[in-house]
């Protein structure tokens, strides 16, 4: 049986294609862990030279790690698993990743979300995108830091309530119900406030409105923007509670890097009230390491809860 000449090439252009596919897939894979927390002086060593290692670095299984003193490095597994090393000292990345087990993690697209919406090529396309976001702060407004009524859902019991002003405190935070009855009233000279939903005056309130003012001043929220907070459907609660369930029985939710996961999984569930809380925690139980706070902002930014600077002066 003859093969036409064309047949042959256009079945070695095939192969070729293939085998540089495959390739270049096995290259992407061919790493261990990404950084995707890096607090301290530390340093990788691939080859024979140490370099520090900067947040987002891929780490192969023939390189070491080194960390300094009080330092801590959190990475994510090429299968997902994260995993938190702060023993100071010099970690074979071999080793390290023999602490891991074989399964594929359900972090693995969180991690991935974390680490992709965080680069300086997503700022970039976010600033192309959105252009400048401005909003005035004056002594006579208040400015709260939550989303939109679109955003609005909260699936767990932890209200952070942030906000920005040039007015002095102390300030007056109210949480009412849809008949604008008052359900809960706090004073506090931040600003910022976390209120536990599962006190009972929350009990079957499925909305609630915030409402701040300036207890000196008297400056208050801008007209109709008294933010809103509305508990998921009972249909939507229990999708994402088989969701929340798994994704927490693989990270250690009383840290600040399992809470940076749960930030990653609420915003891409478009949670962002409980995203917030999260980050929160997670910035609460690292409070000098700076990445968290980092990753914090570019959360406000990316969600529109906070204008960035760099988009107001590229306008």
């Amino acid at each position: 049986m003859k093969i036409h000449k064309k047949t042959m090439k256009k079945g070695r252009f095939l192969l070729l294609v293939g085998l540089f596919a495959f390739g270049s897939l096995a290259k992407a894979q061919n790493y261990a862990f990404q950084v995707i927390v890096n607090k301290g002086a530390n340093e990788v060593k691939s080859g024979s030279n140490w370099q520090p290692i900067k947040t987002g670095a891929t780490l192969n299984l023939s390189d070491e790690i080194k960390l300094s003193e009080n330092a801590s490095v959190g990475l994510v597994h090429a299968k997902g698993k994260p995993l938190e090393v702060r023993k100071p000292g010099v970690h074979k990345v071999s080793e390290l990743a023999s602490q891991i087990g074989v399964e594929t993690s359900v972090l693995n697209k969180y991690a991935d979300f974390i680490l992709s919406s965080n680069t300086p090529e997503a700022k970039k396309n976010r600033l192309a995108a959105t252009g400048a976001v401005t909003r005035d702060i004056t002594a006579k407004v208040i400015r709260p830091l939550l989303p939109g009524n679109q955003d609005a859902d909260i699936f767990g019991n932890q209200l952070v309530i942030n906000w920005e002003t040039e007015s002095a405190g102390p300030y007056i935070v109210t949480v009412l119900d849809m008949f604008d009855e008052t359900l809960y009233k706090a004073e506090t000279s931040e600003k910022s406030l976390a209120v536990d939903l599962t006190d009972a005056k929350f009990n079957g309130q499925d909305a609630l409105i915030i409402d701040i003012r300036s207890k000196t001043t008297g400056a208050k929220l801008a007209e109709d923007t008294r933010p809103m907070v509305k508990r998921l459907s009972p249909a939507k609660s229990e999708k994402i509670k088989t969701s929340y369930a798994e994704v927490s029985k693989e990270l250690d939710a009383n840290s600040a890097f399992g809470n940076l996961f749960l930030a990653g999984f609420f915003e891409q569930n478009r949670l962002i009230v409980d995203a917030i809380a999260a980050y929160e925690r997670a910035i609460a139980l690292a409070p000098d390491d700076p990445t968290y706070k980092e990753y914090y902002e570019e959360f406000q930014f990316r969600n529109k809860l906070k204008p960035d600077p760099a988009a107001a002066k590229n306008k």
